[in-house]
């Protein structure tokens, strides 16, 4: 395979689920999924269409979580990516994998999502090729029933799937206390955002699933598995950004260059945030989202807006970052879907802290209308 997938045939479906009622909290689990969302559909990654990227947060139900994969599946010809960030379960009777929703509790799978209805889903998919990426405890054990020789895998196998986890079938996964992402997406992001230096142009699961097995093993945390079928792991996922001054000058669009250097702002400025120097990463934030704005164009723009709003809310620039937030949820109503409700979460802590608690009762109102319904208002 020389080429990446076509966009345009091509759906991706990413769930997080960050906050839970009888469980840990994962609070690098929001960040991972939305900055995921944003480098997929990023032109010098993959270039997914952003009405092509669905985000689901904190899903409430089964529905919510699988409904999306479920339309996801009618409408993807060529690629179809699903990954999933939160806990995973084992249930006490059967040890099958559970995707943990927000009320689940311990041990008990019936009040998570069997991840065998998830495999259902992608069984139906009408796509060639299925990628799923489970960042999740345990999540090997969608490894093993989707490949391998075994009795469960070849009863529950799905032609043209690739399964790439976040740690072996009982080991459990690693949110490290105080960094912005969980152990494995991080170093996905790391590689999507930097690429890789003795890699082709186009990275391919296989050097992924590679990549990320000897970074991970290198910093002693837990080492992710992987399975497939077809010889899927050949499917190149993203163009290697470590190779770009390696190609042949071409002609340049001008929305490729107003995108990569949206995309080259935000990660300057996460650098100078992690970094602890906020004073100069506000101006270049400000920069990408008047250059994107300008542009018209969508690409990175949630991911900037975000971004630029926990900075602004930490320096104590409430009214700005509301105003920042609110330009964000018009966006998101009308492309993105589901992560409207990340937005009203976040535009809804920032109005209550500023004392307009009826207005973020308001806004709060309208994400649970959003998830109830499955989609914008």
């Amino acid at each position: 395979m020389t080429a990446l997938p076509d966009p345009a045939r091509s759906r991706a479906v990413l769930i997080g689920t960050a906050s839970y009622r009888h469980l840990p909290q994962l609070p690098a689990v929001e960040a991972g999924v939305v900055d995921l969302a944003a480098e997929l559909c990023d032109a010098t990654v993959w270039g997914l269409p952003v009405q092509h990227c669905t985000v689901v947060t904190d899903p409430l139900s089964a529905q919510a979580l699988l409904d999306p994969v479920h339309q996801a599946s009618e409408e993807a010809t060529d690629t179809l990516l699903v990954y999933f960030a939160g806990h995973g379960m084992r249930d006490a009777e059967s040890a099958d994998l559970y995707l943990a929703l927000g009320d689940s509790r311990e041990h008990l799978g019936y009040t998570a999502v069997a991840y065998q209805h998830l495999r259902t889903a992608l069984r139906s998919a009408r796509a060639r090729r299925k990628v799923v990426v489970l960042d999740c405890c345990f999540s090997g054990r969608a490894a093993r029933a989707l490949g391998g020789g075994d009795i469960l895998a070849a009863e529950a196998a799905v032609d043209g799937a690739y399964v790439l986890t976040a740690s072996p079938r009982d080991r459990i996964a690693l949110a490290p206390d105080g960094e912005r992402y969980t152990a494995f997406t991080g170093e996905l992001l790391g590689v999507l955002r930097h690429g890789v230096d003795d890699a082709p142009e186009l990275i391919d699961l296989d050097t992924l699933y590679r990549v990320l097995l000897e970074r991970l093993r290198a910093k002693n945390r837990p080492l992710p598995q992987h399975s497939q079928e077809n010889g899927v792991g050949r499917l190149p996922l993203a163009r290697n950004k470590a190779r770009a001054g390696h190609r042949v000058p071409g002609p340049v669009l001008p929305a490729d260059v107003r995108a990569a250097m949206v995309s080259t702002g935000l990660a300057v400025a996460r650098l100078l945030r992690a970094k602890g120097n906020i004073r100069d990463a506000l101006p270049v934030l400000r920069l990408a989202l008047q250059e994107q704005q300008t542009a018209g164009a969508e690409g990175d723009l949630l991911a900037v807006q975000l971004e630029l709003s926990e900075l602004l809310a930490e320096t104590g620039q409430i009214k700005e970052a509301i105003e920042v937030l609110e330009l964000a949820f018009q966006q998101v109503h009308k492309v993105y879907g589901p992560e409207a409700v990340l937005v009203c979460r976040r535009l809804a802590d920032l109005l209550q802290e500023s004392g307009n608690h009826l207005q973020a009762c308001e806004v709060l109102k309208h994400a649970l209308d959003i998830s109830e319904r499955g989609g914008p208002a």
